[in-house]
């Protein structure tokens, strides 16, 4: 694999973050925060880590592929997708907007590019990722499965029900990660269930952990592609993934309150002052 070209991939992501707060203030409605905390992951998965094909087919043969659980962060997935080629770019114009194929959630009944399972309904989509990738064995396609979900949801028992079965069935050709910002809808999450020590709950259900800060590309990106040279041995691999919700908008970081709201008109201006166009606005 190529070199990250870090100041493209920044750029990127700049740019995406634009997106995200575009798209949300446009419906009057999403989830900034977790979307802007989770950008670097998004760009580096998209336009460095997946072995993914130019075009999409649901089957995903013969290419690696990801399933967001925690679905509410779709502006950030729909913003990447559309920056890699996936779909036209104005077509964020209609995020959340009557029959848009843009829907709050991610869903499949519309047919949008990249989208392989309807996400959101939290504690799922790690059941998903473990279907897929015992598929992936049974075909003897070596790709990877990826799949992203969010800290709170780790308070759901289907996730300690998926990560006990995959590691009781060596489904060692995932890479899961726990956007670990520390907050969820209704605040701190210490508050609302304390997690623990998440790192030695996920090698006490028998899977290998890696810990990394999401909000630094090359420290992701050297945290992933470690993660791939341990896929292949018998472990599931789960990348804990520190970042800040709201990273990038200085009023928006660090806390619950911007989880799922949208900013006003001024706040809008006020984020993206902060955010440099680098590839041009949809």
């Amino acid at each position: 694999m190529s070199q990250p070209d870090y100041e493209k991939l920044q750029k990127l992501a700049t740019q995406i973050r634009r997106d995200i707060v575009r798209m949300v203030h446009g419906a009057a409605s999403g989830h900034p925060g977790g979307s802007l905390g989770c950008t670097e992951y998004f760009v580096a998965l998209y336009f460095h880590i997946l072995d993914r094909k130019d075009t999409f087919n649901m089957d995903g043969k013969g290419e690696d592929i990801f399933f967001l659980s925690n679905g509410h962060i779709s502006p950030v997935w729909y913003a990447t997708l559309a920056r890699a080629g996936y779909f036209e770019v104005s077509e964020l114009a209609t995020f959340r907007k009557l029959n848009t194929r843009l829907q709050g959630h991610p869903a499949t009944e519309e047919g949008l590019p990249g989208i392989r399972v309807a996400s959101g309904s939290l504690g799922q989509g790690l059941s998903v990722a473990v279907g897929a990738s015992r598929a992936k064995k049974l075909n003897q396609d070596d790709h990877l499965v990826y799949v992203l979900m969010g800290d709170g949801e780790q308070q759901e028992g289907q996730v300690w029900e998926a990560a006990m079965f995959a590691a009781h069935n060596k489904v060692d050709n995932l890479i899961a990660t726990i956007d670990y910002n520390g907050q969820q809808i209704d605040g701190p999450v210490d508050e609302v269930m304390s997690l623990g020590d998440l790192r030695a709950k996920w090698q006490a259900f028998g899977w290998e952990v890696l810990e990394s800060n999401g909000n630094d590309l090359k420290d992701l990106i050297d945290t992933l592609e470690k993660a791939k040279s341990m896929t292949g041995q018998g472990k599931p691999v789960l990348n804990l993934m520190r970042t800040d919700m709201g990273y990038g908008v200085d009023f928006m970081v660090g806390t619950h309150k911007w989880h799922g709201i949208a900013p006003n008109d001024e706040e809008l201006e006020k984020a993206l002052s902060q955010l440099e166009e680098t590839l041009g606005d949809y």
